[in-house]
């Protein structure tokens, strides 16, 4: 059995799939029957009424020859017994339940042994039938058969439990078949899921008890193999037996041999009870409390009794409706008649106190069991004085005078009674918050704990933020952060990975995370075996990990592997300084030094986090929490980084999903994110735009040193790039420190005449001038961020002017650092405007430009005009000067990939981009080319790949002019509807080899020339949409008299072969057909499409254009000035710098910022400060909302009727004390009255008289 389980477990946990493992096998169950047994009557005992069936319940014919032998054994026997008069054998029901007519899911059902283990039930309905994990579990018990409900009773089941459950999460055990109060309460259930489908609470999940005895047409589920589904007939049946309720979402069919007995299932239920209650809540029992248990008596009869004082003697609490029945009236009363003795008097004379119970338990019982027999009563009272000693566990609930509005609020104070109870030194207000935080019932936190009359510590809310975190509860986050909780104590490196082993098995993130610690475990020579792959995830969240040896868990190494993998190098990798890593390291050295460290203490895990907000949210945000990761971003530093980190972390996790609800979930957040970070980065530039470029290119200290634009980039936010201000900065590092008003003409002008540079016709920024006045702005945006104010402004703006220059002054200096101010090493007015013209990103992207046309030229030319022969006659001079410029064009693309740390970096950098795929053709083809030309066999060859080469260079010009604000957007729209003509080719060729097929068969009736089958099968029907349609070889009426013939062989030896003139008719048939679907329908299907994609890309187009624009300005800002093939002068001179002197390149980093700590600090003040005027402004708007103005007006009405509720109520009390006020006046009067008549009493005075009060009335 206990294999069992473990297998159990292993179906449920078992390899790194993760959450669709167990579709294959949840009808995979045949273990079943092997260890879950069902009971046989295996011995007859007469009933006294009815001898032909036996006491059991069922008829003498269906017991077994052995059961009805008359032995000695047998002969004895007078009262029939589960436990010995029966014998188990394997279970022959189970599998899934399908109602005939309900139109609902299938339920799943199990025929079981009243003694079956219920640790092995649980996990069979947990990991196999896949029902939720419970935060709370309600035992219904008592109300059975057909009696009659109160009305009050119904109202607390449907507006107080059903309620409470389904906001807690929770399982309602009770009896599954279609009669009284379980009947009620399934009901409920469906209506209530029915009425909040399309509101995110939890699931109630309701399990029916039911002896298998009791349940009619139980053979329709008898199948020793298993159904799957079993169809189920429910009709209208007797009181002895009933039919199921459909309303259950799983069936428990509990055997102990009787058929037509009731309570067959109340030991079980107590078992499984216990059992249940000793397990801990939330995800693999991370929870901090075990699963409360909580009974509730409505009704019942004598026998109830038993079955409340064995379940009180084991420590479960009970709710006992008062006023519901027999059963909760007796107990209601006991409690209430015998609590009244004082504690004092039974201290004094127990004995005496112990008669006065017995005797009062008596008078109660005889009072609600008057039919009770004689012989009964001496045992039901011993039953009711040992629940009175249990009387802590139980509480009353009058739903008549408490009413069922907080109906839930009285299930926590009965959970927190009964944990007060059996744990004595445990405060009432934590053991309150771990239940509440367990249900995820915030209110009941807000109003009960966290009112102001408590002073919460730290250690009081450490263990619920714990549990709060795991199982996804961001409102008690938030809760516990605004009173008291210190994120910085809380969390350290040891928790975070306490928190990332905590992650479900059902999570992407586990999945990715385990398939890195295999890696780990594999590379260092310890890879576990299957059984350790299964178990060593499954360690409990609640161990703190201290010990050593624990390399088999998840470290914080997977972790930075995992977000290396999904970031890219856009980031340094995380954590690596608390683990003691180099980057240099290998793969395996790292992994083998990782597996050391785990072995022995590890010291870093005691250490706090820099950035606890930061972390929390990556892990949130691996996970897809929506909403913890928008409160964990809220409060996290660099929040425009971080949403835009947020974005390239869930856009690279839908890369490695195949379920199509999660990865369209994770894109809209990833949008989400995307949208955050553009309208706060709004909000920074709004408020200062220098602040707001600084905020752009910094490098930040959480990020791996990454800056916001290198991130955008790298998620692809071309709605962040679209933002006004991200763009200005773009323009200035364009237009480098000209104005940006400069005229185009004017630029080409001064290219061609570079000494007008150093007149009036190009206009440079005043830098003097622009410090300035950022100066004067910054007094403004900046003021009371710090007191050192004159330093802030100077240091910001001299450090961002010192970033946006676009010469290469930086690499002549490289150890200048920013936070100080800087002098500029001083140049003559001759040298400065040189430099500020031709180092600009704009003069260069046109240099590029016009040699490129005038590299195209020369291409031309020497394709056209001068392509000499072969050696020794050729190449001629300007087709050397052509070869010569194409090398410098190669070697600007081998300088190209030089960008990364490693080689499998740099070219994976290299060739992401499409234009230096199309780069790397061209310049292929024209080695081929070349090299072609040079042999006379190869020569037309290689004139005829240089003509295709020419082409691709003439493409290139697309990506130049991508940087037009008008050509831009357009070339966007060409490239979607590139997409669309692939799809109508697609459709074309279908038709078109059809049509060509056919037609060749009908007007050739042989021709084996392969090149002319080519030609009339694809060809000729391709040029017939063009209108080229040969009719004289087509139609019959005008063919033209030729030399041809029907022979094979002729036709074999080349003659021309005739045209079949039999089927004429059918070959215009086709043509006409072809031509109208073709020229008409797919022509217009393809126009269809191109206008649709235009309408749909226009609207963004411009987005996309913007996004392709920063790429086009970081490649042309990294450039040498020079153009090729004077590039190559540039090219000499990089090389002496970088590998001869070893001055590192500054362009390289596509300006960034190094703040010193201060500057970065103060920066980060800002953008908080930013951050929380634009979250203010949005949450305005979102209470001025129709839906949020809905919802505040539905509450003040819910509030009013519940007050006038209360008013009713209270009117009903005052009348019934005016009547009883009425009869006491009454009854004094008559006495009075008789008292006066008589002569018992003499009267000194007379009587009052009655006084009118109606005077005082106001």
């Amino acid at each position: 059995m206990q294999c069992r389980m473990k297998n159990l477990e292993q179906e449920r946990y078992g390899g790194v799939g993760g959450g669709n493992s167990g579709s294959k096998n949840d009808k995979d169950q045949s273990w079943i029957p092997k260890i879950i047994k069902k009971r046989v009557c295996t011995t007859f005992v007469e009933d006294s009424s009815n001898g032909s069936l036996c006491q059991c319940g069922s008829a003498q014919d269906t017991h077994e020859p052995v059961a009805t032998e008359d032995c000695f054994g047998a002969a004895i026997v007078t009262q029939w017994d589960s436990r010995q008069h029966t014998s188990e054998c394997p279970t022959d029901a189970f599998g899934e339940l399908e109602f005939a007519g309900a139109g609902r899911r299938h339920s799943p059902f199990l025929r079981l042994s009243c003694d079956t283990p219920p640790e092995l039930v649980y996990k069979l309905m947990v990991t196999q039938w896949g029902l939720p994990s419970p935060n709370l579990v309600v035992s219904l018990v008592g109300c059975e058969g057909q009696e009659k409900m109160k009305t009050w009773v119904r109202d607390v089941l449907k507006n107080g439990l059903v309620k409470a459950a389904q906001s807690t999460g929770a399982w309602i055990l009770m009896g599954g078949l279609r009669e009284g109060v379980f009947h009620c309460v399934s009901e409920a259930v469906k209506n209530q899921v029915a009425a909040a489908s399309a509101l995110p609470q939890k699931k109630v999940t309701t399990v029916g008890l039911v002896p298998w005895g009791l349940v009619h047409n139980r053979s329709q589920l008898v199948n020793a193999k298993g159904s799957f589904p079993a169809r189920y007939h429910v009709q209208n049946t007797s009181q002895e037996l009933c039919c199921l309720d459909n309303n259950c979402q799983a069936f428990l069919l509990v055997d102990d041999g009787s058929v037509g007995h009731k309570g067959a299932e109340r030991s079980f239920c107590g078992s499984l009870e216990d059992y249940i209650s000793h397990q801990r809540t939330g995800i693999r029992g991370s929870g901090s409390i075990e699963i409360p248990v909580l009974c509730m008596l409505i009704s019942g009869d004598a026998k109830m009794l038993w079955r409340l004082d064995d379940s009180l003697k084991k420590g479960t609490p009970w709710l006992v409706l008062s006023g519901s029945g027999p059963a909760a009236d007796f107990i209601g009363e006991l409690l209430e008649d015998l609590s009244s003795i004082s504690p004092a008097a039974e201290v004094e004379n127990s004995q005496s106190v112990s008669t006065e119970h017995r005797d009062r338990a008596w008078v109660v019982f005889r009072k609600h069991f008057p039919a009770a027999a004689a012989t009964e009563v001496e045992k039901v009272v011993d039953r009711a004085l040992s629940i009175y000693h249990s009387k802590e566990l139980i509480t009353v609930f009058n739903g008549e005078q408490d009413g069922s509005d907080d109906f839930d609020t009285v299930l926590l104070k009965a959970l927190v009674k009964a944990s007060k109870h059996l744990s004595s030194d445990a405060s009432e207000c934590i053991e309150e918050l771990k239940l509440a935080v367990a249900w995820n019932r915030v209110d009941i936190a807000k109003s009960e704990l966290f009112n102001g009359d408590i002073q919460w510590k730290y250690e009081d809310l450490e263990d619920s933020m714990t549990d709060a975190l795991i199982n996804d509860k961001p409102q008690f986050v938030r809760l516990f952060c605004e009173n008291g909780l210190n994120i910085l104590d809380y969390l350290t490196y040891r928790r975070l990975e306490t928190l990332y082993n905590s992650l479900s098995d059902s999570s992407l993130a586990y999945n990715l995370l385990q398939k890195r610690l295999m890696e780990r475990q594999h590379v260092a020579g310890s890879q576990p075996s299957v059984k350790d792959e299964v178990t060593v995830p499954l360690k409990s969240s609640q161990s703190a990990l201290t010990e050593p040896g624990s390399a088999m868990n998840l470290s914080l190494y997977e972790v930075s592997h995992l977000l290396s993998d999904l970031l890219g190098d856009v980031c340094k990798p995380f954590y690596y300084e608390p683990l003691g890593l180099r980057h240099s390291n290998s793969t395996r050295r790292t992994h083998k030094y990782i597996n050391k460290m785990l072995l022995r203490k590890c010291n870093y895990r005691d250490q706090p986090c820099p950035s606890p907000w930061e972390n929390l949210f990556i892990w949130a945000v691996l996970q897809n929490r929506k909403e913890m990761a928008t409160y964990f971003w809220e409060m996290a530093a660099e929040s425009v980084l971080s949403a835009l980190g947020g974005c390239k972390l869930l856009r690279e996790l839908s890369k490695h999903t195949n379920d199509t609800e999660n990865k369209l979930d994770m894109k809209e957040q990833a949008r989400k994110f995307e949208k955050l970070a553009h309208d706060v980065f709004g909000e920074c530039h709004k408020s200062s735009e220098t602040h707001g470029f600084t905020l752009l290119i910094r490098k930040s200290g959480v990020w791996g040193e990454a800056t916001c634009l290198q991130m955008a980039t790298a998620a692809d936010a071309r709605l962040f790039f679209s933002h006004s201000g991200v763009q200005t900065l773009l323009s200035q590092i364009w237009w480098g420190e000209m104005e940006r008003n400069t005229k185009v003409w004017k630029l080409v002008l001064a290219f061609f005449l570079p000494p007008l540079v150093y007149t009036n016709l190009i206009t440079f920024r005043d830098r003097e001038e622009e410090i300035k006045l950022v100066e004067k702005n910054q007094g403004k945006d900046t003021e009371g961020l710090d007191g050192n104010e004159c330093t802030k402004k100077d240091d910001m703006a001299i450090v961002l002017n010192d970033v946006l220059q676009s010469d290469e002054e930086p690499e002549e200096a490289p150890t200048k650092t920013t936070g100080s101010l800087h002098s500029t090493p001083k140049r003559s007015y001759a040298v400065l405007q040189w430099r500020k013209f031709w180092y600009a990103p704009v003069t260069s992207f046109l240099g590029n430009v016009l040699m490129y046309f005038l590299f195209l030229c020369l291409f031309a030319y020497v394709l056209l005009v001068n392509f000499k022969p072969p050696p020794p006659n050729g190449p001629s001079t300007l087709e050397f000067v052509l070869y010569f410029w194409v090398f410098t064009l190669a070697c600007e693309e081998v300088r190209q990939t030089f960008v990364g740390s490693t080689f499998l970096q740099m070219m994976s950098n290299y060739i992401k981009d499409v234009w230096n795929k199309c780069d790397i053709t061209a310049i292929t083809l024209f080695i081929v080319g070349v090299i072609c030309r040079m042999f006379p066999v190869t020569f037309e060859f290689g004139r005829a790949v240089m003509a295709i080469d020419f082409l691709v260079f003439t493409l290139r010009l697309i990506h130049i002019f991508a940087v037009n604000k008008q050509l831009g957007p357009k070339i966007i729209i060409v490239g979607k509807m590139m997409k669309d003509v692939f799809f109508f080719l697609f459709f074309l060729a279908v038709w078109l080899l059809a049509y060509g097929v056919a037609n060749q068969a009908l007007l050739y009736l042989y021709d084996p020339r392969p090149l002319w089958i080519f030609r009339r099968v694809f060809y000729r029907p391709y040029m017939h949409i063009f209108g080229q349609i040969p009719i004289h070889e087509m139609d019959a009426d005008k063919l033209e008299e030729g030399h041809c013939t029907n022979n094979f062989t002729e036709i074999d030896a080349g003659v021309e072969p005739c045209v079949n003139t039999s089927v004429n008719w059918l070959v215009v048939i086709l043509l006409a057909t072809y031509l109208l679907f073709t020229n008409i329908v797919l022509v217009n299907l393809l126009i269809a499409m191109f206008s649709h994609t235009f309408s749909k890309v226009q609207e963004n187009s411009d987005i996309y254009w913007k996004f392709q624009r920063y790429n086009l300005i970081v490649e042309y800002h990294s450039r040498p000035c020079l153009a090729p093939p004077f590039i190559i002068i540039s090219h000499l001179h990089l090389f002496i710098k970088r590998y001869i002197r070893h001055i590192p390149s500054a362009k390289g980093k596509h300006f960034v910022l190094d703040l010193n700590e201060k500057m970065a600090s103060q920066l980060n003040t800002w953008e908080a400060i930013q951050k929380e005027i634009f979250l203010s402004a949005q949450s305005k708007r979102q209470r001025e909302t129709d839906s949020a103005q809905l919802k505040r007006t539905s509450t003040k009405v819910d509030t009013v009727l519940k007050q006038m509720t209360e008013i009713r109520d209270h009117t009903r009390r005052l009348q019934q004390l005016e009547a009883e006020m009425d009869y006491c006046c009454s009854a004094l009067s008559w006495m009075t009255e008789a008292l006066s008549q008589s002569n018992l009493i003499k009267a000194n005075r007379p009587p009052p008289h009655l006084r009118d009060f109606t005077e005082l009335i106001p």
